[in-house]
């Protein structure tokens, strides 16, 4: 089942007596958690044997990027034994953002779960998808100073009540410990949704779209930018090239999805 390296008593060992403790209420807590609200696959909602696990269909049906991946958009490619290679986009023209990276694929599957977070209300997903982006985003975490959510704007945070990228770059801090600044960037323009537009399309909606609150302090950070979906990277870039002009030393970015053809639309 997915999720096995996460169990919580690996390395217990090795641990504090004080760490050893707090493990310890933790599968209490699970426990009793598990008798009350039963684990469930987070995609169809099938019994499973832990929080925040798939069932084996449900995870047959997920892509799961690993290598061989564009090192530097993080777009899966066919190309073998070089973890340097790039894809012919990156080649072309690097992005603006330093990293990219990615859980699973775009397809209709990957497409279902974030729905799920997106416009289903459930909210309760984040931090289960956030364990999911700790074990694939390691690198980028490890090397980041803070953690900053894409941001949308506030018209549509008003309809909707929440962020999906803010709630997923939340857990992520409280798992690995990491700042998180949830109004470092802001959307000042209400931009049209970015689906169906092409690669040029984005850009251009998106252009000026983000700036950096001034009190938020990243000159000289390095950032960890987080969403829930990569596609052509414009929204991404957009974000990269305002936190840039405000002093940042790099920018990372961390999505549960990402679109395998970002030539595409989807």
């Amino acid at each position: 089942m997915f999720g096995r390296q996460l169990e919580d008593g690996a390395g217990l060992n090795e641990m504090s007596p004080v760490s050893q403790w707090l493990g310890v209420a933790r599968r209490l807590g699970t426990r009793a958690l598990d008798a009350v609200l039963p684990p469930q696959c987070l995609a169809c909602g099938e019994a499973v044997d832990r929080h925040g696990g798939l069932c084996a269909g449900c995870f047959s049906k997920l892509t799961f990027i690993t290598r061989p991946y564009c090192c530097v958009c993080g777009v899966p490619i066919q190309v073998f034994d070089d973890d340097d290679a790039m894809c012919g986009a990156c080649i072309r023209e690097r992005p603006t953002y330093r990293r990219a990276r990615g859980v699973f694929a775009y397809t209709d599957e990957g497409r279902d779960l974030v729905l799920k977070l997106k416009h289903a209300d459930r909210t309760d997903l984040a931090v289960h998808l956030a364990q999911w982006m700790m074990r694939d985003g390691g690198e980028l975490i490890r090397d980041c100073d803070v953690i900053v959510p894409v941001p949308i704007h506030r018209w549509r945070l008003a309809m909707r009540t929440f962020n999906q990228a803010a709630l997923l770059a939340r857990a992520v801090s409280r798992l690995s410990g990491k700042p998180m600044i949830a109004t470092a960037l802001q959307r000042t323009k209400p931009t049209p949704s970015q689906g169906g537009l092409d690669r040029q399309a984005r850009r251009r909606n998106v252009a000026g779209a983000f700036k950096v609150e001034a009190k938020a302090k990243l000159e000289g950070k390095a950032v960890l930018l987080i969403d829930d979906v990569l596609t052509t990277g414009a929204t991404a870039d957009a974000c990269s090239r305002a936190l840039l002009r405000a002093g940042v030393g790099n920018v990372d970015v961390l999505v549960l999805a990402r679109v395998p053809n970002p030539g595409g639309s989807v």
